[in-house]
């Protein structure tokens, strides 16, 4: 006993040291920083086969026999931002009762049952850039999950008990939307970028939850689901050739439909400056957001972007913020680029109420500072091992690369997108930084955003200009509203 009270303390005191040792590998510099990294060895793609059904569906079938399992995973075109301003909701209810409301043959509570049997989860949803459905399941159960597969697709039942239980849940989520900082912070500063109305920031509301119908629901899915506007892969233990098979006995019966699916809605956005409040009395921390409007990923200027992002965020503005200043608890940044439409550049931070106008400052010195001067020869060196290090990531799974794959398939980009982002990280210079920062980041025409307790900061947010104050209050149902009259 006594022997085994000294191993515990010696392992003890052992584990505090690893602890101690890789806390002050974080906060100081050390031998780390002088470690030279050999280049990665090639990265082996799997084989990926390709197939176009006679109705529409294309298919993309990667084999992995290292687990007995098979994934499926679908993108479909349908968006929430199709979805009326009057009815926002209703893809997202749509995409979860298409799978919770069962089928012509089997309701929503047998489908759950069966699957559980078997060990298999078949989902679906509808986000504000597509619709998906998964799947996952033994290689032995696979005819089955299929047959259920097709029949939640072609004959789904939307049965009105699993729509009024997502319409709840719906309305509960928004009872709650102001209860977390961070999330009124994003939520309302997408409304700032695209504008309060955009399909790119509005939000459900209990209005446009209660006047969505099954009426509706099914005119959504009859709009979008069909197998000519959806990609579907598939990996796992299975040959191709059978996979193909299997998939044409199970979908190959589902009719095309021809349809044409309405193009992204147009962001037409203005630069201009502007300082955002949002009281949140009942917390002593501030979250702060100042941005602009970002761009797409096609864009060539997209790998010198991502390097200036990593520099600006994580190593200027942290170091800046919060190594060098203890203002922040957290920093961030994001030069945001979609697919289709442009994303949102921002820069965030969380700090003690007490330093909230001081932190923006800081951030605001810093933006302009990386549009005035060249980055250092270790500040880009660094940004750039950081992404050509971690680049391995993006290929340990047969998941994330069918997925990769299937993504840029779906909107329209090259297979290979992300091998020409990598090669055009290599090749970012210390002037395409300052270029691309001198033309794509605004500092004088920045959106700011402050979520805070007003009482408690270091100057008046007037201090940086005139305040634009934020209403966040959720609308209640009118009687009207209440009753359907």
């Amino acid at each position: 006993m006594k022997k085994t009270r000294e191993l515990f303390t010696i392992f003890s005191i052992l584990f505090l040291l690893i602890i101690f040792c890789g806390v002050s590998v974080f906060a100081q510099k050390g031998p780390r920083d002088k470690f030279v990294f050999s280049p990665l060895n090639p990265i082996k793609m799997p084989k990926v086969e390709t197939v176009n059904l006679k109705n529409g569906l294309k298919l993309f079938l990667v084999e992995d026999h290292e687990y007995p399992t098979i994934d499926m995973r679908a993108m479909v075109h349908a968006r929430s931002v199709f979805e009326p301003a009057s009815k926002v909701g209703l893809a997202s209810i749509t995409g979860q009762v298409l799978r919770t409301g069962g089928t012509t043959s089997m309701t929503g509570d047998e489908i759950d049952k069966e699957l559980e049997t078997l060990a298999a989860t078949v989902s679906t949803g509808i986000g504000r850039g597509s619709g998906y459905i998964t799947v996952s399941v033994l290689k032995e159960d696979v005819d089955r999950a299929l047959e259920i597969l097709a029949d939640i697709l072609m004959n789904p039942a939307f049965q009105e008990d699993k729509i009024r239980l997502a319409k709840i849940q719906q309305k509960t989520a928004i009872s709650r939307r102001n209860d977390e900082i961070r999330q009124i912070a994003f939520r309302e500063f997408e409304k700032l970028i695209y504008g309060k109305d955009s399909p790119y920031a509005r939000h459900a509301e209990y209005a446009t939850i209660e006047a969505i119908t099954r009426e509706d629901i099914v005119d959504f899915y009859k709009k979008y689901f069909y197998p000519n506007n959806i990609i579907m892969a598939v990996w796992g233990d299975f040959d191709s050739k059978d996979m193909e098979v299997k998939i044409k006995k199970a979908l190959g019966q589902w009719k095309a439909v021809k349809a044409k699916i309405p193009p992204m809605p147009k962001i037409d956005y203005k630069y201009k400056y502007t300082v955002n409040f949002i009281d949140k009395p009942d917390v002593n921390q501030s979250n702060i957001l100042i941005g602009h409007i970002g761009g797409l990923r096609k864009n060539p200027d997209f790998p010198a972007l991502s390097v200036m992002n990593s520099i600006l965020s994580f190593d200027r503005m942290f170091k800046k913020i919060r190594t060098d200043e203890g203002l922040a608890y957290s920093v961030w940044g994001s030069y945001g680029a979609n697919y289709l439409v442009p994303g949102v550049f921002s820069s965030g931070a969380q700090t003690k109420s007490e330093s909230t106008v001081y932190a923006i400052e800081l951030m605001l010195k810093e933006l302009k500072r990386i549009r005035e001067e060249e980055v250092s020869s270790e500040e880009l060196a660094k940004a750039k091992d950081e992404y050509l290090n971690s680049y391995v990531f993006n290929f340990d799974s047969r998941e994330k690369i069918v997925n990769r794959l299937m993504t840029y398939a779906f909107f329209g980009y090259p297979l290979d997108f992300m091998d020409k982002v990598k090669k055009g990280v290599e090749k970012v210079t210390k002037k395409d930084i300052l270029r691309v920062a001198k033309k794509y980041l605004r500092p004088d025409k920045v959106q700011i955003l402050v979520v805070g307790k007003k009482e408690d900061f270091d100057k008046p947010l007037a201090s940086l200009g005139d305040v634009n104050v934020i209403d966040i209050t959720i609308p209640p149902l009118t009687p009207k509203e209440k009753t359907g009259k």
